[in-house]
């Protein structure tokens, strides 16, 4: 893309996000690499939640424990490989493999699409896997973009997954009764080349940023992360930044799982086919995913540099405590579909961008396995242990009510630690000093 060409580009692209013309070309490519992700993503996800219907939605505790061992054993295995492959390869290798996974769930659902133990393995499969691929695309994010870019244009990239978020459902809504399940499976395949090459592509444009430009993460993927399987476990305990991490990541968890289950108990109890309950899962991603897209396009980046990235983090645990207030003051249907929405909103729209410009102020290895600890363990442990909670508040029979205190109690917690974590980047974002020493720098 010529200079020439770039300036209309960027003028166009200001009216959105405060772009630099030779950023252009590497912003475009992340916000179409992202629509497709998550288009992607959101033709695989309403088939988990129907498939944790078929299994049985009173068992979701068993699920979310298969969900969080598997995860444990996963984390490791992608330290080892990213130990031995360059990350040129790593990266788009990731994608392939689990390209091909897809296509294995395409053959069994075809030989048996009711049988339970396939739909418990799909839903393993799912949310284990896109913890990782969203992971593995916000990481290599932040080795594109520094410290200085990423509030610019965080919120816009992100924007780019939340159309595609918008895309993936309405595909959804509109072939499930046509393909089948089999059928959304190939069509997130498609979209998974697409990804592959949108990879390849920003891999080069991150090398010529690199050479050209001074203001960007100077750092190269042609070369191995060296280290032993459980390094990213000893990198996240010896840093306080990246547990103060971990921590908001588990309360941002246990906020989204007693907002899920409330969810789940609704959709298996109002609808009895399992495309009924497909179509249903797709239309309310389809209402939350229009709003984050609003949010992100319109008023996330602006506020952002306006208010700063503290304001920012602590915004949606604050929400979500006037949410589950409501919720204790009115347990309705309205009500719990109203938390659901919000909890699901501004996680996306708000919380999650957010955080992600933290990490543009860590060491690469940092970057490519400490957070994608936290990303998977951390968020499944969190989960896990919420499923269980949710279980024991069952048994117990405090319903709504129950769910709410719980929730409300997380929040409050979740905004002390969106605070800290919040100040600490800004301690360490101004400074020349290189990223594992300005943390070490701000204790």
């Amino acid at each position: 893309m010529s200079q020439a060409s770039e300036k209309p580009l960027t003028r166009l692209l200001s009216m959105a996000v405060k772009v630099e013309t030779p950023e252009v070309k590497a912003v475009l490519l992340s916000f179409l690499c992202n629509f497709v992700l998550l288009a992607s993503y959101y033709i695989l996800r309403p088939l988990r939640d129907t498939m944790a219907t078929v299994f049985g939605a009173e068992e979701l505790e068993n699920l979310f424990t298969g969900t969080f061992v598997i995860t444990f054993l996963c984390a490791p295995i992608y330290a080892a490989v990213a130990a031995r492959v360059r990350l040129e390869r790593f990266l788009p290798g990731l994608f392939w493999f689990w390209l091909l996974n897809i296509l294995v769930f395409y053959v069994l659902f075809q030989v048996a699409p009711q049988d339970r133990w396939v739909a418990a393995g799909y839903f393993w499969w799912f949310s284990v896997v896109n913890l990782f691929l969203i992971s593995v695309f916000w990481t290599f994010m932040a080795d594109i973009f520094s410290t200085r870019q990423a509030p610019r244009l965080f919120a816009f990239i992100a924007a780019g997954g939340s159309t595609g978020a918008i895309a993936g459902p309405i595909i959804t809504t509109l072939l499930v009764e046509t393909v089948g399940a089999g059928g959304l499976l190939l069509i997130a395949a498609a979209g998974f080349l697409v990804v592959i090459l949108l990879i390849h592509l920003l891999m080069r444009e991150k090398e010529k940023l690199r050479i050209t430009k001074q203001d960007v993460q100077q750092t190269t993927l042609n070369h191995t992360l060296p280290g032993n399987p459980f390094r990213g476990f000893g990198l996240l305990m010896k840093s306080p930044y990246l547990l103060a991490q971990a921590a908001f990541m588990l309360l941002l968890t246990w906020v989204a799982t007693v907002t899920y289950f409330l969810q789940a108990d609704l959709i298996a109890k109002s609808y009895a086919g399992v495309e009924s309950r497909t179509i249903a899962f797709a239309n309310l991603d389809l209402i939350v995913n229009v709003a984050s897209a609003l949010i992100l396009i319109f008023g996330l980046g602006r506020a952002i540099q306006r208010f700063g990235i503290t304001a920012s983090l602590v915004l949606t645990p604050v929400v979500m405590m006037g949410a589950f207030c409501g919720l204790a003051a009115a347990p309705t249907l309205l009500m719990v579909q109203i938390t659901r929405a919000l909890q699901r909103i501004t996680q996306y729209a708000i919380a999650r961008p957010s955080r992600e410009i933290l990490f543009t102020v860590v060491d690469q290895e940092s970057r490519y396995k400490a957070k994608n600890v936290i990303d998977t363990v951390v968020y499944r442990f969190g989960d896990l242990s919420a499923a269980w909670m949710q279980a024991g508040l069952r048994m117990a029979n405090f319903g709504v009510l129950g769910a709410a205190a719980l929730g409300l109690a997380a929040s409050a917690a979740w905004a002390a630690v969106a605070f800290g974590m919040g100040r600490r980047y800004e301690a360490v974002r101004d400074t020349d000093k290189k990223p594992s020493e300005a943390i070490s720098a701000a204790y």
